[in-house]
């Protein structure tokens, strides 16, 4: 059916469909809904490339995927998707194979000029991350996933990760335990230096020097976490309880705990922070993990949302969101033990 008829169908003007459909502030609710009520009845929608033309428009959000973090980016790419399937979005995904500064800078570049996509979403931002500066420089919309110190006006959303190491290290100290190792992310992202400050502070605040040996950067990957959980625990002070950046991290904490004989939430305390995996789960581990917790995937349909919001004329500076994330204490954590004489 044509844009001509549908109209007729309605018995509205083809421009009023048009603007209606296309949600234009000035159409009411009611002439909205009307129209939408008929679309779905009469099985009309709206050509693509017409309205891509139209309105100048690529109808896509584009995402840039790196090698690290596959689990994770599963995850929030399935909340995008299920955010964007009502609104005709498509998502455009560029693979990045662990380039150099140059490259990722030219492949953002290279996206923004191939006008295939309305809007970017910046994974993985640091400090001073020039990707920002890049796009603003351009015009182009982005939303930021995490945050930036950059002195460039930009939307972004992130959970508190300083907070919610600091809680997990706090609690792992009021059960008694003060050699406290952690395994954080890749160095140098913003999401890493807000955890490695929490960590800090909830050992300071206790009067507790961190200890380098006892601290790791890395991929979130079981292999990653069973090798530094080892040499951690193979030290001549070996660390009573472990905070891991990730599920996958903790999974190798497990296995390293248990070559050497030793028994999860007894000999030593595990708190990781949980992205809410469906085939990975707190609860189902063995003992069952104490976790900070926040959904990935949530995070992904929040992110294409205020997309949608920032393409529909709001400004970068109103969005800001920061998340809470809540402590679940479950049978991985408990008492230091006492030290042998």
């Amino acid at each position: 059916m044509r844009l001509k008829e549908f109209a007729k169908q309605v018995g509205l003007s083809p421009t009023t469909v048009s603007r209606a459909l296309s949600g234009y502030p000035e159409v009411s609710e009611t002439t909205r809904a009307r129209v939408a009520e008929a679309a779905v009845r009469l099985g009309y929608s709206p050509n693509v490339n017409a309205v891509r033309l139209k309105t100048g428009r690529a109808g896509a959000i584009g995402v840039v995927m790196g090698r690290a973090g596959e689990f994770h980016f599963a995850e929030f790419m399935a909340g995008m998707a299920e955010r964007l399937v009502a609104e005709e979005t498509d998502i455009l995904v560029i693979p990045m194979a662990d380039p150099n500064h140059e490259d990722e800078m030219q492949l953002y570049r290279r996206l923004v000029e191939s006008r295939r996509v309305d809007a970017i979403i910046v994974h993985s931002p640091k400090p001073d991350d020039e990707r920002i500066a890049l796009l603003h420089e351009l015009g182009m919309p982005f939303l930021v996933h995490g945050r930036s110190a950059i002195d460039v006006p930009h939307a972004w959303l992130d959970i508190d990760n300083e907070a919610a190491i600091k809680r997990a290290t706090s609690h792992l100290i009021d059960l008694g335990h003060r050699r406290i190792a952690m395994i954080n992310g890749r160095p140098g992202a913003t999401y890493a230096l807000h955890r490695d400050s929490g960590f800090r502070k909830a050992l300071q605040s206790h009067g507790i020097e961190p200890d380098a040996q006892l601290i790791a950067n890395g991929n979130f990957t079981d292999e990653l976490g069973f090798r530094f959980a080892r040499s951690f625990l193979e030290q001549p002070n070996p660390p009573t309880a472990f905070v891991a950046g990730s599920m996958m991290t903790a999974l190798g904490v497990y296995r390293a705990v248990r070559s050497l004989g030793l028994q999860i939430g007894r000999d030593v305390s595990v708190i990781a922070h949980d992205d809410v995996f469906p085939y990975l789960t707190a609860d189902n581990m063995v003992p069952s993990l104490s976790a900070t917790r926040s959904s990935m995937r949530a995070a992904g349909s929040r992110c294409a949302d205020l997309v949608l919001q920032l393409l529909s004329g709001r400004s970068a500076l109103e969005i800001h969101e920061l998340w809470p994330v809540e402590l679940i204490l479950r049978e991985s954590t408990g008492p230091a033990r006492p030290s042998k004489p």
